[in-house]
């Protein structure tokens, strides 16, 4: 006989988890207070170092308390809030924030902590208001003609700058789009992200004084952000969907990643930079957006109700790509020939390529992109698709048809 989850028993467990690693999480915060207000280069050296004085001495009573009392990780993190709200905003400030959300984003949330990223649309690095006259008279000037990036798990939308490289600037000069930014907490579900994301694009279009040509280029997490949204845009009826010309995927793992089902995408994602390394230790102490990512849910029906730490099939209702819509993907693998191995599990090293072109076994499930809207990129990681001509290359050839 099945044993049905237990909602309250999940929740108790991974409270136990948090008290049994209290000294880790310690450790762990103390890192990231030691690199945050040392500010080395965002993907520099970080080795692991101990605070001296008065803050050593902090850190020091704090492990000797949190050895007898629970709430550890609330009495961390609201230290860590103090320390990071001390801070102008950089991009090694956003970047220790988008990874501390994309590990812990859904208990920040919960918790009402500062520190949790609220959705945004932005541009250079700032929110974008809708009141915004200059902003506005921009989009009047290109013809309505918007490209907004989605980023993915652990990031947010500096990073699309990469090795000299954006796509949404390169988009603007060789095109003349307009580049807009979704700024998310990635630590939420996929479809709690999706559904806000939807209403946001709602009364963005709504906004603009004129007919809008929409085309949205996601990274990995950000194009299951897209999907869901583009699902409940059409549950709710909404207008911006009409605006939508086309969906570019760039590394999405659309039937999930098999890092996720092994518990080892924290591991690999955070080693990007010094300031998430740190949270690489957490283990089972992950947020409902990554283990969203197991199978990739982009529904509320894929995770209600269900223990997410637990061992199970794939749960999801199949959600095809959005009707009158042109739908692209690419794909990345490490490998630089063919190999059933390489590409068939490892892929850019976290979503292997049957994922990324959304192919799968059960017909329901396959996304059925045409084969002209496909593309694989070889000897390529998973960041590479962020900066890779050749990636941007295929981009800019798609946009131009």
């Amino acid at each position: 006989m099945t044993k049905k989850p237990n909602p309250s028993t999940d929740i108790q467990a991974a409270s136990q988890l948090t008290i049994d690693g209290v000294e880790g999480i310690v450790d762990i915060v103390e890192a990231m207070y030691y690199t945050i207000t040392r500010f080395g280069g965002l993907f520099g050296s970080s080795e692991k170092k101990r605070t001296t004085g008065i803050t050593g001495f902090v850190f020091l009573v704090i492990r000797k308390v949190l050895g007898l009392v629970g709430g550890g990780l609330d009495v961390l993190l609201n230290k860590l809030s103090l320390v990071i709200q001390d801070k102008e905003s950089t991009p090694a400030r956003e970047a220790v924030l988008s990874a501390l959300n994309g590990v812990l984003g859904d208990y920040l949330t919960k918790k009402k902590n500062p520190l949790a990223i609220s959705m945004k649309l932005k541009k250079n690095g700032k929110a974008i208001t809708f009141e915004d006259n200059i902003f506005s008279e921009s989009i009047k000037k290109l013809n309505g003609k918007i490209v907004l990036l989605v980023h993915g798990s652990c990031m947010n939308d500096l990073q699309w700058n990469r090795q000299g490289h954006e796509h949404g600037i390169a988009l603007a000069n060789d095109f003349g789009y307009l580049p807009v930014y979704l700024h998310y907490n990635t630590g939420l579900h996929i479809s709690e992200n999706g559904r806000e994301f939807a209403n946001l694009l709602e009364t963005f279009i709504n906004k603009i004084p004129q007919p809008t040509e929409l085309i949205i280029i996601a990274h990995s997490m950000g194009g299951l952000i897209a999907r869901s949204a583009c699902y409940y845009g059409k549950l709710l009826g909404y207008n911006w969907l009409n605006s939508l010309q086309k969906l570019i995927f760039l590394g999405t793992p659309h039937h999930g990643a098999p890092l996720e089902q092994g518990g080892n995408w924290i591991d690999n994602i955070l080693e990007i930079s010094p300031y998430s390394k740190p949270f690489s230790k957490l283990g089972k102490i992950r947020s409902t957006g990554i283990t969203d990512l197991r199978y990739s849910n982009l529904l509320d029906e894929d995770w209600k109700g269900l223990n997410r730490f637990e061992l199970s099939g794939d749960p999801r209702t199949p959600v095809p790509l959005p009707k009158n819509v042109q739908c692209y993907t690419i794909a990345a693998t490490i490998s630089k020939e063919p190999n059933k191995f390489s590409d068939g599990l490892v892929g850019d090293g976290l979503v292997p390529l049957k994922s990324a072109l959304g192919q799968h076994n059960n017909p329901k499930m396959n996304l059925l992109f045409p084969e002209h809207h496909q593309w694989i990129g070889r000897n390529m990681k998973h960041l590479d698709l962020l900066n890779h001509p050749d990636v941007y290359e295929m981009i800019k050839k798609w946009v131009k048809n």
